[in-house]
């Protein structure tokens, strides 16, 4: 018999709070978390704005000499799992360390330290290059810093699956505890990709909003003048057990992983498919995983990245699965707050999603002024809107074509 998976911990860090209650409050505020980039000089870009992390010092959570063994994405995994740790009420010791996990997911990695040390080659010459290049900046750093920290002696990986890392990292970890591999797993994405690089690659393919004049305009999902996503940082994490492990030690179950679906275009390596087919299977399968009907659900936390191309395929997709029924259901993307966290999108929008099942009350997208007749679902305009459902379902797609949904729901006994 396969163990059911339930959710205790939460834990992030985003553009618009540095932990869950400040980013929930936030997002129920209507918040957006863009500005003019900080963290280098972006005056020769088309977009000189993004939504960055304020008011983070990781030497104070760190100390200096671990802070600086650490890129920027590992940090923040790193904070986001210890507060998702801490609301979980989970000591680690050497009865369950075994049976421990983590999976984080990452888009890109530790690509921060990547580039400053390509400057340090290049100016300086190979011997002045740091010793702790390598191990900062590949993407499975976040999960072995983590099983050290923690001392955690489990399942232990990184994934890549570019926007659909998180989501799919938190459906990976609920399948390894579902067969047995596990009885906990700290599962979610980080990323902090806020450089010139990414900003100057993703302005050249015409992904990024170049809402210069005003930035807390620029996401805008679903609206008809949408022209880009918001580039944004951050972390998402839960934690996940089965539940007879979560009833062993008294946790409080805030919810329950029901649904995993997962696919892929097979079509582009940055466009949809021609009306959100890939998707579409995605959010089928979760469907199906979770044994629900469409009438079941009762919010989509959209993948709404604010791009002409996403929300369109997005919408036709959701109607595809969903039929009549998809007017009914209200749907609403964060993104047009937090900002696009490109593979920490998934981790931040199930901690949301959490949130959503836990208070009874739905974010808003905001900005949404002017409809889209491709896009005419139920967006959860601008304020947030009390509604209790039992049957959420988040979705995350990426670039290669990856697609991701979880099915989250109230847990019963």
């Amino acid at each position: 018999m396969q163990q059911r998976v339930v959710m205790t911990g939460l834990g992030c860090i985003s553009p618009v709070g540095n932990n869950v209650q400040e980013t929930w409050r936030a997002l129920l505020a209507g918040k957006s978390g863009a500005g003019p980039i900080t963290g280098f000089d972006a005056s020769m870009h088309k977009t000189r704005f993004a939504a960055e992390v304020k008011g983070y010092d990781p030497v104070e959570i760190f100390g200096g000499r671990e802070a600086r063994k650490m890129d920027r994405f590992t940090q923040f995994a790193t904070t986001a799992a210890l507060e998702a740790m801490d609301h979980a009420k989970l000591v680690i010791d050497v009865s369950n360390r075994d049976r421990t996990g983590v999976l984080i997911g990452t888009g890109i990695g530790g690509i921060m330290t990547l580039l400053e040390q390509v400057e340090i080659l290049r100016e300086r010459g190979p011997e002045r290059v740091s010793p702790f290049l390598i191990p900062m900046m590949i993407a499975d750093s976040a999960a072995g810093h983590l099983a050290i920290r923690l001392g955690v002696r489990g399942p232990n990986m990184a994934l890549a699956t570019a926007c659909a890392s998180g989501t799919n990292a938190i459906g990976e970890a609920a399948e390894m505890i579902r067969r047995g591999a596990a009885d906990v797993m700290l599962a979610g994405a980080s990323e902090a990709a806020i450089t010139a690089i990414t900003m100057a690659g993703m302005n050249v393919m015409g992904a990024l909003s170049k809402h210069n004049d005003d930035p807390t305009k620029a996401s805008r999902p679903f609206d008809k003048l949408r022209d880009g996503f918001l580039m944004a940082e951050g972390a998402g994490i839960v934690i996940l057990e089965s539940a007879e492990h979560a009833r062993s030690r008294n946790a409080t179950i805030l919810c329950e992983i029901t649904g995993y679906g997962t696919s892929d275009d097979a079509h582009h390596i940055s466009a949809p498919a021609e009306n959100g087919a890939g998707a579409a299977l995605a959010m089928q399968l979760a469907l199906e995983n979770a044994k629900l009907t469409v009438n079941e659900i009762g919010y989509i936390n959209a993948h709404g990245t604010s791009t002409p191309l996403n929300d369109k395929s997005e919408t036709a997709a959701i109607k595809t699965v969903f039929g009549e029924q998809a007017y009914n259901i209200p749907v609403s993307s964060t993104k047009s707050m937090t900002g696009h966290l490109l593979g920490a999108s998934g981790g931040i929008e199930a901690v949301i999603c959490a949130l959503v099942i836990s208070n009874g009350i739905l974010p808003p997208t905001i900005n949404y002024e002017h409809p889209d007749p491709e896009c005419d679902l139920d967006y959860v305009p601008n304020r947030p809107r009390k509604w209790a459902p039992d049957h959420v379902m988040s979705n995350s797609f990426g670039f290669g074509g990856h697609n991701a949904t979880l099915v989250i729901s109230r847990h019963h006994d």
